[in-house]
């Protein structure tokens, strides 16, 4: 993410079990993939997507979210009076399980990446995050299938969830956000952005680094859910997305989650006297309501589980 970290340099995936590549993921929460090797399903990047956002306003809202739900097309993430609302709009689907999706929130104007298109994506993207989880699960001294029970089993049993977001031109980009700082809800995050219009950073030592795209990478960041699995050994981090009078920016951001019923709390393997749990357990679907009600928040919703 910084240009001058010593540790920017792109490395195959499996490197990630090496100290210095797992290290730099402790450090900042962020890391990138590149060589990934996908084709048409992810041809054309978040542009041809960014399309729906050009749609008049009478369309788009046909396809509104409930104010109990994410799925469709809105303009805020927090329901409740008195949460910001950043500069963006976003449109959100539910990939898994296959039950969740509501395919009348789904686009079907043209020029709009069909059905069959986003869901390929999606699966590629899930089959990643397993492929992560078994690496971070190894680092741990965990079998490699350690983390993917903790989220319910095989990938497929999992949530995911994609969120195209629309940050457009502002005229006065020092008076707001395009998305106010947070940290993820969920396990992973696997975000496909621009990597000519500039915009997300992260949190680092008090002050915010913004993140450099590799041409064609994937940034990919741990969520609250995996902090309290790994009972703060891996920690979510704090991000923001910035605006810009110049340009618009788009992104795609696939969130694989936990099973919404599971109770999630610090793993028993990890645990000694030494290192007691930091964190009380509770499911993720209720912990994913905090910012569905609030908005973002910074890191206040996991630090307001922490039992010391």
């Amino acid at each position: 993410m910084d240009p001058q970290h010593p540790d920017r340099r792109p490395r195959r995936l499996r490197d990630l079990r090496g100290r210095r590549g797992l290290g730099g993921v402790r450090e900042w929460g962020f890391f990138q993939v590149v060589n990934h090797g996908w084709g048409r399903a992810h041809a054309g990047g978040p542009g041809r997507v960014g399309e729906f956002f050009r749609l008049p306003a009478e369309l788009k809202r046909s396809y509104a979210n409930a104010p109990t739900t994410y799925e469709g097309y809105g303009s805020r993430l927090g329901t409740e009076v008195g949460a910001e609302l950043d500069w963006g709009d976003y449109f959100f689907l539910n990939l898994l399980p296959e039950s969740a999706k509501d395919y009348a929130k789904w686009p079907t104007e043209p020029l709009i990446v069909g059905r069959e298109i986003t869901e390929e994506y999606g699966r590629e993207v899930v089959k990643l995050c397993g492929a992560l989880l078994r690496l971070l699960s190894v680092s741990l001294g965990l079998g490699a299938d350690f983390l993917q029970r903790s989220f319910g089993g095989a990938e497929e049993v999992g949530a995911a969830c994609l969120r195209v977001s629309y940050y457009p031109k502002c005229p006065q980009p020092e008076l707001t956000l395009g998305l106010s700082a947070h940290s993820d809800p969920g396990g992973l995050t696997v975000l496909s952005a621009d990597d000519r219009v500039l915009g997300l950073q992260v949190r680092k030592a008090g002050r915010w680094v913004t993140v450099r795209p590799l041409p064609g990478a994937l940034i990919v960041n741990v969520g609250d859910q995996i902090q309290v699995i790994t009972n703060g050994i891996y920690k979510s981090v704090e991000h923001r997305v910035v605006v810009n009078a110049a340009a618009e920016r788009l992104s795609i951001a696939v969130f694989y989650n936990p099973r919404s019923d599971l109770l999630i709390g610090p793993a028993p393997e990890l645990l000694t006297p030494e290192q007691p749990p930091l964190y009380r357990p509770m499911t993720y679907s209720e912990y994913r309501m905090f910012i569905r009600k609030n908005g973002p928040k910074g890191k206040v919703q996991v630090e307001s589980l922490k039992t010391v």
